[in-house]
């Protein structure tokens, strides 16, 4: 699936374990490797924060806003979206997101649910900040990669869409229509 334009992506793995060099993260390659795949050309940075709530919502907004790298267009995070005391990852995204997507994992729940009724544990969250799009992925890489794949489809247009390259327009950035006389 080939966008229109150039995307920026960033994969940030959320993991403790990772973090601290006691494993080696294979979820984030993984997640990287795929988006590779749904969006050849696209560019890609990744990072590894622990299962911190702070780290997280750090990360989001500084790549949202294009602190220390170009703005990315997308932002896909891996692990921490379970149900174990430390996963944070979904209310970690959820501080920072202006606006709510709950449709995108909706549909990848539905899809991987099909094979893997575990796909329903997971408490991903999606939305934008600013024009980012953010987007929680499962941190197993097997569980990651289906997540992704299950909404390929869709993601070319939904960031289309963010970007107003598709067509859509945002109507406050329309001038205003004169509802005067001679108008």
């Amino acid at each position: 699936m080939n966008s229109n334009f150039p995307v920026a992506v960033a994969v940030l793995t959320c993991s403790d374990r990772c973090f601290a060099g006691r494993t080696i993260d294979s979820a984030g390659p993984a997640v990287a490797q795929t988006i590779r795949k749904i969006m050849p050309g696209c560019t890609i940075l990744a990072a590894c924060v622990p299962d911190d709530a702070a780290a997280i919502s750090s990360q989001l907004r500084q790549w949202a806003a294009g602190a220390h790298n170009p703005r990315q267009d997308l932002v896909l995070t891996t692990g921490g979206t379970g149900l174990s005391p430390r996963d944070v990852t979904p209310e970690a995204t959820a501080a920072v997101l202006e606006r709510m997507h709950p449709g995108l994992l909706e549909l990848a729940r539905r899809r991987c649910g099909e094979k893997n009724p575990k796909a329903y544990l997971s408490r991903g969250q999606a939305g934008t900040l600013a024009q980012t799009l953010i987007i929680n992925l499962p941190g197993s890489p097997a569980g990651a990669v289906e997540c992704l794949e299950a909404i390929a489809d869709v993601l070319p247009h939904a960031l289309a869409v963010l970007r107003g390259c598709d067509g859509h327009t945002d109507s406050r950035a329309q001038p205003p229509h004169s509802h005067g006389a001679g108008g």
